[in-house]
């Protein structure tokens, strides 16, 4: 399929020169396709650089969700199965991970990078199916106000790991692994029940007597 060649040949050109070609007909010519047929799947390279994101978030659902015992797990085992699964993905395509963001960071300083725009579509709906499972087995508190803002909050965590792994210097990763563990931890922490639920509770409860 044309499309398959053309994100595959524009890997292979970033990863062998460290930037994206410098036209869209430069890569057309080496496959020998005509330009327009690019814009059939493509409106740009950005394009691309998206899609290959997306993908990751895919290929990383569909390879957790494999294991034997994915079904029994509860919502924070089902997003640590992601995460390392993630990493995994990420390992073998560091360099071309590092180089998209790094060039998506360099256009837009200080902002989620746009690279990750469709990544964080599917990254997000994940989220929210999983704390839905959660809220059933009460492993999520229900808390109207808040649990709308969830997705978007377990996002900012998304990108922590993200730019962890980035810059992690340590054998095989070991450090995103546990910065994993430890930030899907605090996170559950927080959605899960707690002492700040207990207190409405009780002053709800103290409300209704009067």
């Amino acid at each position: 399929m044309d499309k398959d060649r053309i994100k595959q040949a524009y890997l292979d050109y970033v990863l062998r020169k460290g930037t994206p070609p410098a036209s869209v007909y430069k890569l057309t010519s080496k496959l020998n396709i005509p330009e327009a047929e690019f814009y059939q799947y493509y409106a740009n390279f950005d394009a691309i650089d998206r899609e290959i994101w997306a993908d990751f978030a895919r290929q990383a659902r569909q390879r957790a969700a494999t294991e034997p015992v994915w079904e029994q797990y509860g919502a924070r085992e089902k997003l640590l199965g992601f995460y390392y699964t993630l990493l995994e993905l990420l390992k073998q395509n560091r360099s071309y991970a590092l180089n998209s963001l790094r060039r998506s960071l360099h256009r837009m300083p200080g902002l989620t990078p746009r690279v990750l725009d469709d990544f964080r579509q599917d990254f997000e709906q994940f989220v929210q199916d999983i704390l839905q499972e959660g809220k059933r087995t009460e492993e999520v508190a229900v808390r109207p106000l808040l649990q709308e803002s969830y997705p978007r909050l377990f996002w900012q965590q998304a990108l922590f790991v993200l730019g962890f792994f980035a810059k992690d210097d340590s054998l095989n990763f070991e450090r995103t692994d546990a910065a994993i563990e430890k930030a899907v931890t605090l996170s559950f922490d927080l959605v899960g029940r707690n002492t700040l639920d207990s207190a409405l509770d009780l002053a709800r409860f103290l409300v209704n007597r009067r």
